[in-house]
């Protein structure tokens, strides 16, 4: 009877989508008879599948690696990948497609994960993007064949972004001023694959810490010209290097009325959280917002309060016109503008 109650709760967790399997970091990978790699950022896949084939070369050089895709599938390919060969290395096989698996895959891949080939490590890739296998998954993730799930889920927030990137240097032992971090970050904003490749390359290039100078030389362009950059320094009140900011921005071509906008835009953001307490998901739905946007105003508003807010916002309002034509200097108004910000303070007192 107790086995009867062990198989049902079993049942129960895998009918609920909870696995009962381990779950791994794509930082730290390592091999099973069956690892499962699931969800939609593919550079942690990738970086998750290196991982499982250097842990193994590691433990023999004689590794045998094979490359199947389960769309574009010939009946019996997993099996004779998978079976020993005749002196008895390891095999690593990598399986593509599993979100696209065809019949045959997926009738194979059930029988396969209940019996898996001694001396094998079969990689399942899905990304997620559809149902199609979620009977593997299911067969996986029940805890059929010793198998391990490495979760790749989607790097969306900035604070997620900031947290890769420092991952990065972190796992090289290498060190990285927080400022030197967030303009990196800032300037691949919109591509972690071009953030994880920069990363790489401060890593491999770079004789001791990462400063805000290096990340000037070699990624200035991109950084210079994000408003966002000087808007989250000034923000933040670190007014020397946000007038630093602003300056190399206006010198690499950036708009000024552009500029104004991206200080209106995160202070508007900021004004509708402030003093808030709902959840973020509840208050951003709310607001008609993403709840990583609700987090990160919640970032930006600390050592704000209703007065210096205020008076912030009136200074981009000021500013917003004075590019506009109302001014005969549009860059006096931005640093005026930033200064107001980053000091919290009325200008010239």
């Amino acid at each position: 009877m107790p086995a009867a109650r062990s198989s049902a709760r079993a049942s129960g967790a895998r009918a609920a989508g909870k696995p009962s399997i381990p779950q791994v970091s794509w930082r730290e990978p390592r091999p099973a008879p069956i690892v499962l790699v699931s969800g939609p950022e593919e550079i942690l896949a990738e970086r998750a599948i290196a991982g499982v084939r250097d842990y193994l070369r590691a433990e023999d050089p004689a590794l045998e690696v094979s490359d199947i895709r389960a769309d574009d599938y010939g009946a019996g390919t997993l099996l004779a990948v998978t079976s020993p060969s005749l002196f008895g290395e390891p095999r690593l096989v990598r399986v593509a497609g599993v979100e696209k698996c065809s019949d045959a895959f997926l009738q194979e891949a059930l029988k396969y994960v209940e019996n898996p080939q001694e001396g094998a490590t079969v990689v399942l890739r899905h990304t997620g993007a559809s149902v199609r296998g979620k009977k593997l998954l299911d067969a996986i993730r029940g805890g059929t064949g010793g198998g391990i799930e490495i979760p790749c889920a989607a790097v969306k927030r900035d604070s997620d972004r900031v947290d890769f990137a420092a991952g990065e240097f972190k796992a090289a032992k290498k060190r990285i001023a927080p400022s030197a971090l967030r303009a990196l970050v800032s300037a691949f904003a919109d591509d972690l694959t071009e953030l994880a490749a920069a990363c790489q390359q401060l890593i491999g290039d770079v004789e001791g810490d990462i400063t805000d100078d290096v990340i000037t030389k070699y990624y200035g362009g991109r950084v210079e010209v994000s408003a966002f950059v000087v808007a989250d320094t000034a923000i933040a009140g670190r007014y020397g290097e946000a007038l630093i900011a602003l300056r190399h921005a206006l010198a690499s071509g950036a708009d000024p009325v552009p500029m104004v906008a991206a200080f209106a835009m995160k202070l508007r953001t900021m004004a509708r959280v402030a003093g808030n307490r709902e959840p973020s998901r509840q208050l951003a739905q709310r607001l008609g917002m993403k709840d990583w946007q609700v987090d990160r105003a919640r970032r930006d508003l600390t050592g704000w309060n209703e007065r210096s807010l205020g008076m912030a916002i009136q200074a981009v309002a000021r500013a917003d016109a004075e590019v506009k034509g109302a001014a005969r200097d549009p860059i006096f108004a931005l640093e005026r503008m930033v200064t107001v910000i980053a000091t919290r303070e009325p200008f010239g007192e």
